[in-house]
């Protein structure tokens, strides 16, 4: 599993933006800062045992390595997204900030203004003119400055950023072990005797990493490769079945159908029907995500610039 953000503009080391349509991202660590601005529909977030909906306009931030999914609520959610390693502040101190939401430490003026500010470094970003990496870096780093300044964050004390690479090192382990397994019938103890630890700590490991037991996350990877099949081939409906893990297909069918309210058959039209303009989709285990073009990045800016004479 990659682990790191696929971006479609990648054109300086250590910042990235791009906007992106997601119907869901499963649990995944990457090293950037991550900050998260909903334009189009509602998007649920898991971070940990935290679970946010973030509404058209609101923001969320990540730490570096801090695991998190994206689902959407109803329609596919569209974000612009910002990404900045700690790679290029070498002389930063390991910050940790301890908030999620912005929009809760940051009055409506000064959401105004990161809004504008954003879409600003977007632009730069895409049209690439004279030192417009030298432009965005700096941008992004004020912006990182603001958000440290008004929401609650601690210095990482070595101990826990000892702890925090263990249970990330953890989870990415767990990811693989579902991964290579799904298909087949698939036991906590099994992981349990691999990481030489108890069932009863994994499973509280999982549920406070993932929001969710063991079971579920196998069945939501289950469903995610049973939805990829069914996008992507021509196979029958039984043998996709199969192939994803589930041993009888009344349940699956069953449990597909209150899943995503739709029946696998219902869901292969959808699919086929579906208007990928404007956007490169990839459908794989873990994502069904949409990224734009540079020329319709900048439409999307030009719509949020617009949309700043409106209240938040």
């Amino acid at each position: 599993m990659n682990e790191l953000e696929i971006i479609r503009h990648p054109q300086i080391d250590g910042f990235s933006m791009f906007f992106n349509t997601v119907d869901y991202r499963t649990p995944h660590i990457h090293p950037e800062w991550e900050v998260i601005w909903v334009v189009e529909n509602a998007l649920s977030v898991n971070c940990g045992a935290e679970e946010y909906v973030l509404e058209p306009g609101q923001m969320i931030v990540f730490n570096p390595n801090e695991p998190h999914e994206f689902h959407k609520v109803k329609d596919s959610a569209t974000f612009l997204c910002l990404q900045i390693s700690p790679k290029i502040l070498p002389e930063m101190v390991p910050v940790h900030i301890d908030g999620k939401l912005v929009q809760e430490h940051l009055s409506e003026d000064e959401m105004r203004k990161l809004k504008r500010e954003l879409a600003d470094c977007m632009t730069s970003y895409l049209q690439r003119e004279d030192n417009f990496s030298l432009y965005c870096v700096g941008k992004g780093c004020l912006l990182l400055y603001q958000l440290l300044s008004k929401m609650p964050s601690h210095v990482l004390t070595a101990e826990e950023s000892d702890s925090m690479d263990k249970r990330n090192a953890r989870l990415k382990r767990l990811i693989c072990f579902v991964d290579e397994n799904y298909m087949h019938k698939i036991r906590l103890t099994d992981f349990a005797q691999m990481e030489s630890c108890s069932v009863s700590y994994l499973s509280r490991f999982i549920k406070n990493t993932l929001n969710q037991n063991f079971q579920d996350y196998v069945t939501s990877v289950r469903f995610n490769c049973a939805c990829k099949l069914i996008a992507t081939g021509e196979k029958k409906l039984l043998d996709v079945c199969m192939e994803s893990g589930f041993s009888d297909y009344r349940y699956f069918s069953k449990e597909f159908q209150k899943q995503y309210q739709m029946t696998p058959e219902e869901y292969r039209h959808h699919i086929r029907n579906s208007n990928p303009e404007r956007t490169v989709l990839r459908h794989s285990l873990h994502s069904v995500e949409r990224f734009y073009s540079k020329e319709d990045s900048l439409k999307l800016v030009e719509q949020l610039k617009i949309s700043f004479h409106k209240p938040i």
